[in-house]
């Protein structure tokens, strides 16, 4: 995710492509496609995993083409996995895989079986222009660009109270306070460790994923006005 910081206010530059951002993509290409699916997947979104011993009762589904939720008759073929299952961080393709773009993973395949994830999986960008013609920039104002090491436990409104706090302590000159704010945004979000592992400073979990993070500098060295 990258947001821009430019006189204390934040710019989102990007969106995650997770499967309940895309779930309607997913589920249309499933529903054109159903031999991507094998035998084991179903296209439809339910509330939670259907029992067998729920077969003809009602329950909330949704498809391709609904953003609400409608009642159905459930039959035989509800029962398979769903293609999108999880909510939020847990949110996976296939049981198997939590994001919707990207390159690569042509062999990766749904665990202990033949079926290819590749097909759901975007190679195509979203791109977001900004024209820093626009704007007269600062030293203070930056890109930041951040894997989800990063957001997965540090939000906007926090990373640029870090850059404001970390850019406030070094001279407007200094080119090594951009490499500094990267290098605290990492050590906060990965935490101290402590008796019960990586703590954050309000003692919730710290990341354990990868943190890769780069403060980019959108003004040039300068003095205040």
């Amino acid at each position: 995710r990258a947001i821009i910081i430019r006189n204390g206010e934040i710019i989102p530059m990007s969106r995650e492509f997770t499967p309940e951002t895309e779930r309607q993509r997913l589920q249309f290409l499933a529903f054109l496609r159903p031999e991507l699916l094998g035998k084991e997947f179903t296209h439809l979104e339910f509330p939670r995993r259907i029992q067998p011993k729920e077969l003809g009762k009602k329950m909330l589904y949704r498809d391709q083409n609904m953003n609400g939720w409608a009642y159905k008759k459930i039959e035989e073929d509800d029962l398979k996995f769903p293609l999108i299952y999880g909510e939020g961080k847990k949110a996976r393709v296939m049981a198997t895989i939590g994001v919707t773009r990207g390159l690569g993973d042509h062999d990766l395949k749904v665990f202990s079986s033949n079926i290819h994830i590749k097909p759901f999986l975007s190679c195509f960008p979203e791109v977001k222009v900004y024209d820093l013609t626009q704007y007269e920039h600062c030293p203070d104002d930056v890109l930041v660009l951040g894997t989800d090491g990063l957001w997965d436990v540090t939000n906007d409104k926090e990373v640029a109270g870090v850059v404001m706090e970390v850019l406030t302590s070094y001279e407007p000159n200094d080119p090594c306070r951009y490499t500094m704010v990267a290098q605290e945004l990492v050590v906060r979000s990965r935490g101290m460790l402590k008796e019960r592992g990586w703590r954050l400073a309000n003692d919730k979990l710290g990341s354990g994923d990868d943190i890769s993070v780069f403060v980019i500098p959108l003004g040039g060295p300068g003095n205040y006005t």
